[in-house]
């Protein structure tokens, strides 16, 4: 049984995509205030809504706030909800509360999206109804109400949702993998570990907890681990549960040594989960990936271009470097998120011809970059690309893997896959 909501009024604060879905959801259990500190293009409808303000002077209206995951924790309205004792919570976790079906999350630094719709494609091949939310396009909220009994819920959780997680417990979290990220928004790395490791710390011991092998973690779920030594991992070519045969790796369609990880997280997930096995393999064989990870635009004069913009860190960027044997022109940058580049410098020496540096970032790249490889200072994505194509020869192939966000000069890191995708065609 899920736990019931918290009472409202509720003050929905950010009307975003999370945000406003989470207004429409709360319409039938109270009172639905919305705010903004902007103005959003469009605001829920049949909602009282409020833009252009911080929302402090409608606390006293009020007895839940819900937090969407682009507010940080310091909005003053959020602080002085906290003072007054008023409770403060989460789309992720009141949506959980009223969706009563099987749940499957997953965080990580890297690699949500697409595990998170490998296992959609795992669930639909083995012919279960499969619903694919979260971080990755369709919001959690919007489903509630919507789905058979039966229907099994795959969750893409980020840190910025599992903060104001308080009672959330998915019958299965799966944590891909921790580095380095965010550090604009949770402060220090202890802060960024401690959120993501939230999607845990309700499990019962009917639940799954899959994890990289040897992650420190208490637990009292029953815990599944990942890779060499794990209950699967890759040995003699071939990815193997609990020393059974599940597939060889030449048959997996993912490009790259990361998204092997990736598979074998998502294996396990499925396998932990009594999922069957024909499904795993059938999926893993003909699964192509996800738009701006690692994706192949086009092809031209023999040059590959490769959009990877959902490459918004320095681990990120590093393993889409490294799925390339060489002749890689790296276009990195765009807007800080906090942490330097010294992460890339290696993956660069060894496998690019240059990297074309952009926005925001490209002061900062420089600096950290200096000696590894030539290094282009182009301005704009436009202008990297027009630089990057002169250069290539070949064979040679032009990575858009920016290891930054994308707010200086986009409105998201989609935004920015999709205007290499024109510029690469174009």
């Amino acid at each position: 049984m899920r736990p019931p909501l918290p009472p409202g009024p509720y003050l929905v604060v950010g009307l975003a995509r999370s945000g406003a879905g989470a207004a429409l959801m709360l319409r039938e259990h109270g009172e639905v205030i919305g705010v903004d500190s902007g103005a959003p293009d469009v605001t829920p409808p049949g909602i009282e809504v409020h833009v252009d303000t911080s929302g402090v002077e409608l606390l006293d209206r009020v007895r839940t706030v819900v937090k969407s995951p682009g507010v940080p924790q310091e909005a003053p309205v959020i602080e002085e909800a906290r003072r007054r004792g008023i409770e403060v919570t989460g789309e992720l976790e009141l949506a959980w509360r009223l969706i009563p079906n099987e749940f499957v999350a997953v965080t990580g630094t890297n690699g949500k999206t697409t595990t998170t719709e490998l296992l959609g494609a795992i669930a639909r091949e083995a012919g279960f109804d499969v619903a694919v939310a979260g971080n990755v396009g369709t919001s959690l909220s919007s489903l509630a109400g919507q789905l058979a009994a039966d229907a099994v819920v795959v969750c893409e959780c980020s840190s910025f949702q599992l903060e104001d997680a308080s009672a959330f417990a998915p019958e299965a979290a799966l944590l891909l993998n921790l580095e380095e990220d965010h550090l604009d928004r949770h402060g220090t790395f202890e802060a960024y570990r401690e959120a993501k490791l939230r999607i845990f710390a309700n499990q019962s011991p009917d639940d799954v907890a899959v994890l990289p092998n040897g992650f420190e973690l208490a637990t009292t779920a029953q815990r599944v681990e990942f890779g060499a030594g794990g209950d699967l991992e890759q040995r003699d070519g071939a990815l193997r549960w609990r020393g059974e045969h599940v597939i060889d790796v030449a048959e997996i369609r993912l490009r790259g040594t990361h998204n092997l990880e990736n598979a074998m997280a998502a294996a396990a997930v499925a396998l932990a989960r009594g999922w069957p096995a024909a499904a795993v393999r059938a999926t893993l064989r003909s699964f192509a990936g996800v738009p701006h990870r690692l994706e192949e635009v086009a092809e031209r004069d023999g040059v590959l271009y490769v959009n990877d913009s959902k490459a918004t860190n320095v681990a990120s960027a590093r393993v889409g470097i490294a799925a390339f044997d060489g002749g890689v022109h790296a276009i990195l940058g765009g807007s800080l998120k906090g942490g330097g580049f010294d992460g890339l410098r290696g993956v660069l020496a060894e496998r690019a011809r240059a990297a074309y540096l952009i926005g925001e970032a490209a002061e900062r790249l420089a600096q950290d970059l200096d000696g590894a490889v030539p290094l282009r200072r182009c301005g704009d994505l436009a202008a990297a690309v027009a630089a990057a194509r002169a250069a290539a020869d070949p064979g040679d192939t032009i990575l858009l893997s920016p290891a930054t966000a994308s707010y200086d000069q986009y409105r998201s890191y989609e935004e920015r896959g999709e205007h290499f995708r024109e510029l690469a065609r174009g």
